[in-house]
Formats: C-alpha cells, structure tokens, sequence
C-alpha cells in the first residue's frame, strides 16, 4: 500500500525506497521479484538521465544569447551615416545586421502617405540630417527612441518602396517615384534653352571637414549638402544642365572642386557655405553675403576667407596671393559680379517672403581659394549665419532651405536673361 501510494503521488524517493524493500523482502521469502527489480531499473535510469540532462539545457539556455546581444550593445551610436542617392536611401550600420533590426509600416494621415521604416539603433547626426529626393514630397529622418532610428517617407500618393539587407548596410528602394514634367507649353522653348547651360553646384565642405558648427553641435557640410540638393531639383526642373561636386558626405580637396567644373565646361560655378563668428559675436552676427573671388578689399572679407580656406590654404604671402588672384580672375570678373548681384537680389526677396527679418549682407569682394581656377563666372553664397541662434536653427528647416535654394534658381534665371 505505501508503494501504490507513493506512485500515486509521483513521489520517487518514496516510490524507490519500498520498491527496494519490496525486493529485499521477497528474495526472502523465495518470491518472484523480477517486476519490481525492472521497475527500479526503469527509475533509477530515468533520475541519471534527468540529473545528465539538466545541465546542458541550462549551458545553452547561458550561452546562445550572448551571441545575439553582443552585436552593438557596447556602443553608444551603432549608425554611422544615412545618405540619400538617386532613389535610394542608404542606412550604414557599424556591424552586421539581421532583418530584426528593421520594422517596416504604412500608414495614411490627413490625405498624405507614410511608409515608416524604425530601425534598431542609434544615429548621432539624426538631427542635424536632411534627406532629399526627387520625386518624393518630404523624407524625415528622427531618433524617434533610444534605441529606434525613424526613417519616414511622406508622400501624396502611395510609394512603393522596398528594402534590402546586404552585411552592414540597409537600402531602401523607392520603385515609384512621379518625376514632375513641365506642363505648361509656353515654358518648354525656355526648358529647351536651358540645356545649354551647365551649372555646377558646390555643397562646401564634408567628410573630415565639418566646416563651422552651431549651435546643438550642428554641422555645416550637412545644412549645405541639403540646401544644394534641393538647388540641383530646382534647376533640373526649369531645364538647365547641373552637376555637384559632391552629393554625399565626402572630403573634397578646394582645387578639385573647380577642376570639376572646368571638366564640366560649366558656364557659371556656385559654391555654398555658411558663415560663422566667435561666440562673442553669436547674437550680433546675421544674413546672407555672396562673394565673388577677387583680392579681399575688407577685413570682414578676409576674415571670412580665412574660415573657407583654412583646409587648403596657399604658402603664398598676402601680396602674392593678391597679385595672383587678380591676373586669374580679370577675365571674369565683371560676370561674377553680375551673377552675385542678381543672385543675392532673388535670394533674398524669395526667402523674406515668409522669414521678413533676414538681414542683407551685400555682393563683395574676396579671396576664395574654392573659386580659384575656375574658367567661369564663379560665386560662395554664405546661406546665413549657422552659430546665430535664428539662423543657426532655421539653415536646418526644410522651408527655409527649399526657400533659399528656390531664390538661388531664380537669381539663374535673371542672370542667363540678362547675359546672352
């Protein structure tokens, strides 16, 4: 009865402790104990088994997710860049990646679309980065939490977009984008001319050069690159011919840049910047400047050369620098001046249609080592101050870079119209 029992109430110890008794009192009495015997057999290899099999499952249950978690855990920021080319949006990761790192969604708010795409991780420039693609209304990019980089893509109608996971990177593709055609046939004989004219647009600096930093860390070579890609749409649109000297975040040598142009036989050359100051002068110092090269005539100008040129600067003293500058740039000199002007006028009455308070710096004079050796009329347009608290913020909004670059175009258009 106390073995019955014991098995009843699956209680082994007990269960083998009488089985054993049994046994032993059997044999004595020269009583058949076979079944008894089995069945201690049977538990005593279930308790090995059970004692063997307990320790591998937890080494495993240790082990397998350390792999998975030691991947980026240990740093901060596991992103290194997010670049946009031609209908590809582009994600960098620091370390493999799995398709878990991604979570894709659709969503439809107030008559626009979004394809939502969060990635597990960490970007350190998620603020300060705008993305721009033609052919899609707006692109934005947030740390939405601390582990999730959000990439929203918002559009008027339904984009097809797909992804692709290749080692460390992640690239979205949009398979649908509407490239706007001009409509208006009285526009299409200007469109026709336009070819014609190449226009190179160089975003300043990138890569290991930053170029001045604002406030909240905020870096110039990206306010530029995205205020250039938004200048380069524009001018595609109205039918001109354009290049970049660069169209993501890459270090590009002063005199390359003009090279390139020349390479190009472009018929006029922008570069565009942001200014800066030392931080005594943050409140105080604002507006838009365009420069064309010529030897500086100002302090103001010779102050802000020296911020541009400092990554390539000539061993040349000042008199040569000078002398040099004035026999390189006689021949286009008066161009410049004329594509400066008219592009400082539309600038600034495009963008105080909506920011009334932007202040005008004026076309001048200055030695700009990006302009030097370019066979063309040549400008640097300083899109504002970047440490200015107000300018500083507003050079990363896109209404107001979509603004500047929309004045840029228009100015373009005045100066071809006045220059046959």
């Amino acid at each position: 009865m106390d073995y019955l029992r014991a098995v009843l109430n699956n209680d082994k110890k007990s269960e083998k402790q009488h089985l054993q008794n049994l046994i032993k009192i059997g044999k004595k009495l020269n009583r058949n104990v076979n079944t008894y015997e089995k069945e201690l057999s049977k538990l005593a290899s279930v308790d090995i088994t059970s004692k063997k099999a307990t320790p591998k499952k937890v080494v495993k249950k240790k082990t397998t997710p350390k792999k998975k978690t030691t991947t980026y855990k240990n740093s901060s920021y596991n992103i290194s860049k997010v670049t946009v080319e031609d209908n590809q949006i582009i994600i960098d990761f620091k370390h493999y990646i799995k398709k878990d790192y991604i979570n894709y969604s659709e969503e439809k708010r107030g008559g626009k679309y979004y394809d939502i795409f969060d990635f597990d991780g960490r970007f350190e420039d998620a603020s300060p980065t705008k993305l721009v693609m033609n052919g899609v209304d707006r692109i934005r990019i947030t740390q939405h939490k601390y582990r999730t980089l959000r990439i929203e893509l918002i559009n008027s109608f339904n984009l097809k977009a797909i992804y692709i996971i290749s080692k460390k990177r992640v690239i979205i593709k949009i398979l649908n984008r509407k490239i706007e055609k001009e409509s208006n046939s009285k526009a299409l004989p200007k469109i026709e001319n336009n070819k014609d004219k190449v226009i190179v647009i160089d975003p300043g600096h990138g890569g290991k050069d930053s170029g001045a930093i604002g406030v909240k860390k905020r870096y110039e070579k990206n306010t530029v690159l995205t205020v250039a890609k938004y200048l380069y749409y524009d001018l595609k649109k109205r039918g001109y011919t354009v290049y970049l000297t660069r169209n993501k975040d890459k270090f590009i040598e002063l005199r390359d840049r003009t090279k390139f142009a020349n390479r190009k036989n472009a018929d006029i050359f922008i570069s565009i910047h942001a200014n800066a100051v030392p931080k005594s002068q943050w409140k105080k110092a604002k507006g838009i400047e365009t420069f064309f090269l010529s030897p500086a005539r100002s302090s103001r100008a010779k102050r802000i050369a020296a911020i541009e040129n400092k990554t390539d600067m000539s061993s040349m003293n000042n008199s040569s620098q000078n002398a040099l500058l004035t026999i390189l740039n006689q021949s286009k000199i008066t161009s410049s001046q004329k594509l400066g002007i008219d592009v400082q006028q539309n600038l600034l009455y495009t963008a105080r249609k909506k920011y009334k308070d932007l202040q005008e710096g004026g076309v001048r004079e200055g030695p700009f080592w990006v302009l030097v050796g370019a066979q063309m009329p040549s400008i640097l347009i300083e899109i504002g101050y970047i440490t200015n608290s107000t300018e500083g913020r507003r050079l990363f909004e896109t209404s107001y870079q979509r603004l500047l670059a929309k004045g840029i175009a228009n100015g373009v258009d005045s100066y071809f119209a006045k220059n046959q």
